[in-house]
């Protein structure tokens, strides 16, 4: 069934305002059947107007709404001699459309709401309905330009808001901008925007992606788009949906009407933002620097990627979101330690662990806390690490979960992360409660649900059911196995000594030094960092001597290839040379990442080197009884590793092996004593 008929266009519309003139088109849709209760449908158009005029610069108007009492989309036209106020600034309405959509309308049906909304920008489709000598002029004007009323799909690779027949003017320089969109109903405002920007876009030589977030859902702007871009407009009456994708680019914020009557003005301002920020890249720096301290949560999940490559972001956006209270965590409990080895003698690590806030006696600082005592320093940074520590596993589950499902799976992750560290599961139970809620949650939220609760989804709903049934299945089915496969797992690391603990570290180093922060090093780190939340507050767990190993291990790379360059330095091109330089640097705060200018020139060499070298230096770590409570920082936590003499020792002979390699291997090809020659060309 078509979108308009005959029967729904009226050409000499006369009403004293738009309260009668609703009405009047309103009755049409009741005539073919469209319109099952007037009453509401009057009703819902009205809340609408009382939200934000319908009226549009041009002499348009478009009453519109989502309603019970409508059966289908459907439109009316309204053509007025006299006008009527619909509140535009520029005077009142001629051409009215009124827009009547159901209440749960989420079919193909939908898309052509859109589209008109979309046409009523183009002034050759108003210039059209203006002189309509028949319904029948009218309708074949609309469907030419909404098609049919079940559209055909969009080409996959479609961009969401490209405007595929604008062919922008040459300009002296041509910038490329993405917005965002959107209004309170989502049904037409949201697409004139869009439609708007788009022309003014393209008039003025630039190129622009719009994403609109209205009733037939959005396709979100890739990210390398927004990377790209050089300036973001926002027209929107409603919060925008990840609004944090585009932080620390310069951005024009307005209402969506903005958009629809000074499209071109917004770009304008877009264009200067963007020259004034090419001219002073300072303030770049300083919103992007604003934005990571105050953004809002993120996770960096390709929804395109294969699953493996899911499984693995999903695991580091909770690790991601963890380490900072490992850091806390870690570092204060590796203080307390080393103040109450100085005030309590070499006993004072175990003393250490007996302080606490409840008991009422000595060892409860809560009740009297002596300024002047080294040892109640270090038991207030013991307990204080202590707390920090006991959120590694629920924070861990919340953010893969959230990773999943985006805020729905937070209560349901942390949650099930709590639970499973009360039963004793540590990160292996995190990890399954965070995939576990994250899918729940997911799931649940995809429910068809009626408009009435389609508010309370996610503040009751959402939150409820997935925290019940995530959690219900761990206690009842998965925390028992899980925690005796972790206390399985703990025990076997507790006795790793001598050739077992240096074949571990020689696979983990291996592992670090294989791709230099790729997957494979991440799998590395991952295990390590995740497995601190199971040391306790043991000062020789075994736990604590993977992570000293896995970060010795990953600093060797980047300090090779630095020490290679000043060895050799003829065997290294000249931007090879400048990057030894920062990789002393890099490597020493372990940044694995400082060697990839040397693997991406030369990957078989040099990543077979950096193999062997850190493999050594993790099997020596381990074989050394290094510890390290800290998940990061290099030479710059030294002072928390335990045994630190011998793990510089193991660091230096992996660095100096992995050079010493990397020397040799491109010594033996000739055509590299002429590269320094080559790369200066």
């Amino acid at each position: 069934m078509s979108l308009i008929t005959t029967s729904q266009v009226v050409l000499d519309l006369a009403a004293p305002d738009r309260a009668a003139a609703t009405r009047t088109l309103a009755e049409r849709l009741v005539e073919s059947g469209r319109c099952t209760d007037l009453s509401t449908f009057l009703a819902d158009v009205t809340k609408r107007e009382a939200t934000m005029a319908t009226g549009l610069p041009g002499g348009i108007a478009i009453p519109h709404a989502r309603s019970a009492g409508i059966s289908e989309p459907s439109l009316v036209f309204g053509r007025t001699a006299q006008g009527i106020d619909w509140g535009a600034a520029d005077g009142p309405a001629t051409l009215v459309f009124l827009i009547a959509a159901p209440e749960g309308g989420g079919d193909a049906h939908m898309q052509v709401l859109p589209a008109l909304a979309r046409a009523l920008m183009k002034p050759e489709f108003t210039e059209g309905l203006a002189a309509a000598a028949t319904p029948e002029d009218v309708v074949a004007l609309v469907e030419a330009e909404i098609g049919d009323v079940v559209p055909a799909a969009a080409p996959a690779d479609a961009v969401p808001g490209t405007a595929a027949d604008a062919s922008p003017t040459p300009a002296k320089e041509s910038f490329t901008l993405v917005g965002v969109t959107s209004c309170p109903t989502g049904i037409a405002h949201t697409y004139m925007a869009a439609e708007a920007l788009e022309r003014a876009a393209a008039e003025a030589g630039h190129t622009i992606t719009v994403e609109t977030q209205g009733s037939v859902g959005s396709k979100a702007i890739p990210a390398e788009l927004i990377a790209a871009a050089d300036a973001v407009i926002f027209a929107h009456d409603v919060e925008v949906k990840g609004r944090d994708r585009f932080a620390g680019k310069p951005t024009v914020d307005v209402g969506v009407k903005k958009a629809i009557s000074d499209g071109p003005l917004l770009v304008e301002q877009a264009i200067a933002l963007a020259a004034e920020w090419k001219a002073d890249p300072s303030k770049a720096a300083s919103t992007a620097s604003h934005a990571a301290s105050a953004g809002g949560l993120t996770s960096k999940v390709e929804a395109d990627a294969h699953w493996g490559t899911r499984l693995r972001q999903w695991l580091m956006t909770g690790v991601s979101y963890m380490i900072p209270f490992v850091a806390a965590g870690g570092i204060l409990i590796a203080l307390a330690f080393m103040l109450s080895q100085i005030s309590l003698g070499d006993n004072g690590p175990i003393e250490i662990t007996k302080y606490n806030l409840t008991s009422g006696d000595a060892y409860d600082i809560s009740s009297g806390f002596d300024a002047t005592s080294l040892t109640a320093w270090a038991a207030l940074l013991f307990i204080i690490g202590g707390a920090a520590f006991g959120f590694l596993v629920p924070i861990l589950s919340g953010f893969i979960a959230f990773a999943i499902a985006d805020r729905p799976g937070l209560v349901p992750g942390i949650v099930g992360g709590a639970i499973a560290n009360t039963m004793g599961a540590g990160f292996l139970g995190g990890i399954v409660t965070g995939l576990l809620a994250g899918f729940i949650a997911r799931w649940i939220a995809s429910w068809k649900v009626h408009a009435g609760v389609r508010g309370v989804m996610p503040v009751v709903v959402i939150p409820l059911l997935s925290t019940l049934v995530t959690a219900g299945l761990f206690i009842t089915l998965l925390g028992g196995p899980i925690a005796s496969l972790t206390e399985s797992l703990n025990n076997w690391l507790t006795t790793l000594s001598g050739g077992s603990a240096f074949t571990l570290g020689l696979v983990l180093g291996a592992m670090m030094g294989f791709d230099l922060g790729g997957p494979v090093n991440k799998v590395a780190y991952f295990f390590a960092t995740a497995g601190l939340s199971a040391a306790g507050t043991a000062a020789d767990a075994p736990q604590l001597k993977i992570m000293a190993a896995v970060m010795a291990a990953g600093m060797v790379a980047p300090l090779a290839m630095a020490l290679a360059t000043v060895l050799r330095p003829k065997l290294f091109s000249a931007p090879e040379r400048e990057n030894g330089k920062a990789a002393w640097l890099l490597g020493a705060s372990f940044i694995s990442e400082g060697a990839i200018p040397f693997a991406a020139a030369d990957p078989i060499r040099v990543m077979a080197s950096s193999l062997v070298g850190s493999a050594l230096t993790g099997g020596l770590v381990m074989l050394f009884g290094a510890t390290l409570r800290a998940p990061h920082g290099g030479i710059w936590v030294l002072p928390l590793i335990g045994n630190f003499g011998m793990f510089l020792v193991a660091l230096a002979a992996g660095v100096v092996v992995t050079a010493l390699l990397v020397i040799l291997l491109k010594s033996t090809d000739r055509s590299l004593a002429v590269v320094d020659a080559a790369a200066t060309i």
